[in-house]
């Protein structure tokens, strides 16, 4: 049986008086510009794939399974807002605001539409030039008004500039790219932040990208001063413990790099700053915490007097088992070579397997510049196609192969071997991956 918007409004409205009875009201509307530790978010209207596949589902008879997809939907989740005409996003903003209310909730708003984004890749798109950027960030302020909202500003755009993309130089201005990039990410914290209630967070990658000098200077150079802070790990899989260590040493770098303490040594000086890649007191792995004492103990014997005051959110919606390990894919029966483990390793923010939903949305959080745990990636929803042709796979077909794999190039080079199928295009709902991050959430979605 089809979904129908009838279908879907009914799971919605399930949804909805689940998370009712299940969450007190959290005083949504109160008037400071904060994160109350009892927040209620906001819980949208599910997508309609997971509609269709909770039907299909309770049509074979797999209850635990519609049981466990209509439970992730139970789960407040970020409100994507991706482009469209200023009165079109006016729309989606004043709709989501009023069911947010008949919720008693704070919605959380993911804007996604910074010319050039994604570098062209797998989420390509956003508005055509800065006026017309400028001018879609005026509706959404506007729609706005004085209601209190989150949001999350851009993912990608200041950990992925322009002059990150690879771009060639002779048919691309790069520097101007990314001056106007840092002009549009200040333009819209300047514009929404105006709201009296409303609450930006803007792009510092995460753990496992950019190094804390590198993005503590980014984020300075685009306004994190004017904003209510930083946001980590969108669509990505890193554990809380590397993202809220992560996130704090940028605090403590940018607290650091504006400490005028003993003749301003550290004035401006971002590029001092011991990282999640390197610290002068020891080895640091980025992939093992424990090594990370040595950046701690940096920061112990440089801060000064510096107090780090920059906030951040965590986006948890999928990194209930951390990143993928493709190591694993070099062992049999993949056996596949070290070149084709590299590259798995590197598009493993991309659809990987085995994963799973994280901490629920929350704003009491145990630390003090953590403002909050939130879902912006809408689980279920596709990063991308996710092959060989974009760059995320690699695959030796010889090493190891299905009956049903496919054999010609042209059909290996839009394949996904970690899902044994085609991945769905950026944003698409992609049922295999929903029901496995349902079923390996971190923690259980059920008793």
């Amino acid at each position: 049986m089809r979904s129908t918007p009838t279908h879907r409004h009914t799971l919605h409205r399930l949804v909805i008086g689940a998370a009712l009875f299940l969450t007190p009201f959290a005083g949504a509307h109160g008037q400071s510009k904060t994160l109350p530790a009892d927040t209620r978010f906001f819980t949208p209207l599910p997508p309609t794939g997971a509609a269709q596949q909770v039907e299909g589902l309770l049509e074979q008879g797999k209850f635990k399974d519609a049981l466990l997809l209509t439970t992730m939907e139970t789960v407040p989740q970020a409100v994507w807002l991706t482009g469209g005409t200023t009165s079109q996003v006016t729309s989606t903003v004043t709709t989501t605001l009023v069911e947010a209310h008949l919720e008693r909730a704070i919605p959380v708003f993911v804007l996604y539409n910074i010319p050039g984004r994604d570098c062209g890749s797998y989420s390509a798109g956003g508005a055509e030039n800065t006026a017309d950027y400028e001018t879609w960030i005026n509706a959404i302020a506007a729609a706005i008004g004085s209601q209190k909202v989150v949001i999350v500003l851009e993912p990608d755009a200041l950990a992925d500039l322009p002059s990150d993309c690879g771009y060639n130089p002779a048919q691309v201005n790069i520097a101007q790219l990314t001056a106007d990039r840092y002009t549009q990410i200040n333009y819209a914290v300047t514009t929404l932040e105006a709201g009296s209630q409303t609450l930006v967070y803007i792009d510092g990658g995460n753990s496992h990208w950019q190094a804390v000098p590198i993005m503590s200077a980014r984020l300075a150079q685009a306004g994190i001063t004017q904003a209510q802070g930083f946001f980590t790990n969108v669509s990505n899989f890193n554990l809380n413990n590397y993202e809220s260590k992560y996130d704090t040493w940028v605090s403590e770098c940018i607290a650091f790099a504006n400490n005028p303490d003993n003749g301003g040594w550290r004035l401006g000086n971002y590029s001092y700053c011991a990282s999640q890649y390197y610290s002068p007191l020891g080895t640091v792995n980025p992939d093992d915490i424990t090594t990370w004492i040595y950046t701690d103990e940096w920061f112990q014997q440089n801060l000064g007097t510096a107090e780090p005051v920059t906030h951040f959110v965590v986006d948890t919606s999928r990194n209930g088992q951390g990143p993928l390990d493709a190591s694993i894919y070099a062992n049999a029966p993949y056996n596949q070579p070290a070149a084709v483990v590299q590259t798995l390793t590197n598009g493993g923010w991309c659809n990987p397997p085995a994963r799973g939903l994280g901490t629920h949305p929350a704003a009491s959080t145990g630390i003090s510049l953590l403002d909050a745990y939130i879902w912006v990636k809408t689980p279920g929803q596709s990063d991308g196609t996710c092959d060989a042709a974009g760059g995320a796979r690699a695959w030796d077909y010889t090493d190891y192969s299905q009956a049903q794999w496919p054999t010609d190039a042209a059909g290996q080079a839009v394949f996904d071997p970690l899902w044994g199928l085609d991945d769905p295009i950026a944003g698409s709902w992609f049922p295999q991956q929903a029901i496995d991050l349902a079923q390996r959430a971190n923690p259980s979605l059920l008793p």
